[in-house]
């Protein structure tokens, strides 16, 4: 976020890192700079979105952790909800600051880490089995 020059990368109150498509320039400097690769830059048009989650050509874009579901309240991102619907739980979404949280139960159970701890980003992000 801080190698952006107009300030589109940006974190919400909750934590999660979004980038304004309205500012975004498409400099790549965010993509140079993500720790984590999760960045990409949109080269084409794009047809038949989903408008409560614009893409456009010429911007960066990354995982929004489904901002416009938790927005209204729904509570889980569609990979969890798709993961479960599979019949696995491999991928838990939730409040990690809740103790009585899904994420949080399932998180005592099994030992896991950040992506990249190194970096003392203290991400929300957290992985088992890795």
């Amino acid at each position: 976020m801080d190698v952006c020059p107009t300030g589109a990368s940006f974190k919400r109150a909750d934590g999660i890192v979004l980038v304004d498509k309205h500012t975004c320039i498409g400099c790549r400097y965010c993509v140079m700079a993500c720790p984590y690769k999760a960045r990409s830059f949109v080269h084409e048009n794009l047809a038949g979105q989903n408008p409560a989650v614009p893409r456009g050509k010429g911007t960066v874009e990354g995982c929004t952790l489904c901002v416009h579901k938790i927005d209204r309240g729904d509570g889980n991102t569609a990979c969890a909800e798709a993961c479960k619907a599979a019949g696995h739980e491999a991928i838990v979404f939730g409040d990690l600051n809740d103790p009585q949280s899904a994420v949080s139960k399932r998180l005592r159970e099994l030992p896991s880490r950040a992506l990249r701890g190194d970096l003392r980003l203290n991400t929300g992000v957290r992985y088992a089995g890795v």
